[in-house]
C-alpha cells in the first residue's frame, strides 16, 4: 500500500470531526446541502449538461459512439458525485469555514465601505479561480496528490460528464478555494447563480465539443484549450485554468489550441491506472472500485507503468531516428 495516500484520507476525517463536534459553527447542514445540490444537480445545472450533451453530438471534437465506454463510466461517477461527493464537500466546506473563523479570525476582512458589492464579489470569484489553479498545479506536482488526480486524466472518451470523474478525496486539495470567500464574506456572498454558471462552464470545457473562443481564450478557457491539458502524448501540467486562462499565461503554462490539438487523443500514457477500455468487456463497477482504490496501490505498480511508458518513448524516438 502507498502509505502517503492515507494522509489525504485522514485530513477530511479530522476536519469533519472538528466541524461536526461543534455543530458546524451554528450553520444548518441541511441548508448547505440544499444549496450545493442546486449548484451540482439542480434544474439549471441539469439543463446546461443536457444542452452540452446535445451539442457534443452535433459538433464533436472526436467521433464517439453515443454510449461509449468512457461515457458510461463517467455516468457512474456522476451518480457517485450526487450520492457521496456532494455531502462530503458540504461537510468539508462547513468544517473549514468554522475552523478558519474560530482559529484564524484575522483572515476575515471587515466590510469595505468604498467597495461596491459587485466589485467584491468579482474579486472573490477571480481569487477563488486562482486558488483552484494553484491547487490544480499542486495535484500535478506532488506525487501523493497526483495519485488521486490521475483518475480524472484517465478518461479516453472525453465528454461533459468527465467533470464528475474525480476521486472523492481530491476535493481536499481544492478547499483552499474557499479562503477568498471566507475572507471577503462581509463584502458580499457569491450568488448561487454564479456558482451554477461556474460549475457549468467547467463542465463545458471538458466536453467533446470542437469549440474555441478565439481571442477570448486570452481570458477564459474553451473546450479546445482545456483538451490540451488532457493530451495523451503531451505534458499535463499546462492549461490548468478552471475558468480563466490568465493564470496559465501569468505562469507561462498556456498552450493555445491548433488544428492538430483539437482532435488529439486523451488519457494516461501506459495506462498506469485501470480504465474501462483495458479489458475486452467494460466491467464498469469493478473498474470503478479499482480506480477509487488506485491512489493506495503499491508504488511499484506505478513505477512499472512509468518504466513501461519510458520504454515506449525510447522505441518511438529510435523509430523516428531510423526514418530520418
Amino acid at each position: 500500500m502507498y502509505l502517503p495516500a492515507l494522509s489525504i484520507a485522514v485530513i477530511p476525517i479530522g476536519l469533519i470531526g472538528l466541524g461536526w463536534s461543534d455543530n458546524w459553527g451554528g450553520v444548518r447542514f441541511s441548508d448547505s446541502m440544499s444549496q450545493m445540490r442546486v449548484v451540482v444537480i439542480g434544474p439549471m445545472t441539469i439543463s446546461i449538461l443536457c444542452v452540452i450533451l446535445l451539442v457534443e453530438r452535433l459538433r464533436p471534437a472526436q467521433l464517439r459512439p453515443i454510449l461509449a465506454r468512457g461515457y458510461r463510466q463517467d455516468a457512474l461517477y456522476a451518480l457517485l458525485h450526487a450520492c457521496l461527493v456532494v455531502p462530503l464537500v458540504v461537510a468539508l466546506s462547513l468544517s473549514l469555514t468554522y475552523t478558519v473563523r474560530r482559529y484564524l479570525p484575522w483572515i476575515v476582512f471587515p466590510r469595505f465601505g468604498l467597495v461596491p458589492r459587485w466589485a467584491a464579489i468579482t474579486l472573490t470569484f477571480v481569487l477563488m479561480d486562482g486558488c483552484n489553479w494553484f491547487a490544480h498545479l499542486a495535484n500535478h506536482r506532488f506525487r501523493v496528490l497526483w495519485r488521486f488526480h490521475e483518475l480524472h486524466h484517465s478518461q479516453e472518451d472525453m465528454s461533459v460528464l468527465t467533470v464528475f470523474r474525480t476521486h472523492p478525496l481530491i476535493h481536499v486539495s481544492y478547499l483552499i478555494a474557499l479562503i477568498p470567500g471566507i475572507a471577503l464574506v462581509a463584502n458580499g456572498i457569491v450568488p448561487t447563480a454564479l456558482l451554477v454558471a461556474y460549475a457549468g462552464f467547467v463542465a463545458l470545457e471538458h466536453s467533446n465539443i470542437n469549440l474555441g473562443f478565439g481571442l477570448l481564450e486570452r481570458i477564459v478557457v474553451s473546450p479546445n484549450y482545456h483538451r490540451i491539458h488532457h493530451k495523451l502524448d503531451g505534458p499535463h501540467d499546462v492549461n490548468l485554468g478552471f475558468a480563466l486562462t490568465i493564470w496559465d499565461q501569468l505562469f507561462h503554462r498556456a498552450v493555445f489550441p491548433t488544428e492538430h490539438t483539437i482532435r488529439t487523443d486523451t488519457g494516461l500514457p501506459g495506462r498506469p491506472l485501470v480504465v474501462e477500455q483495458s479489458t475486452e468487456r467494460p466491467r464498469h463497477v469493478s473498474v470503478l472500485v479499482a480506480q477509487l482504490m488506485g491512489p493506495f496501490r503499491p508504488f511499484d505498480y506505478l513505477g512499472d507503468a512509468i518504466r513501461h511508458q519510458e520504454a515506449i518513448s525510447d522505441t518511438t524516438a529510435n523509430d523516428e531516428a531510423v526514418r530520418h
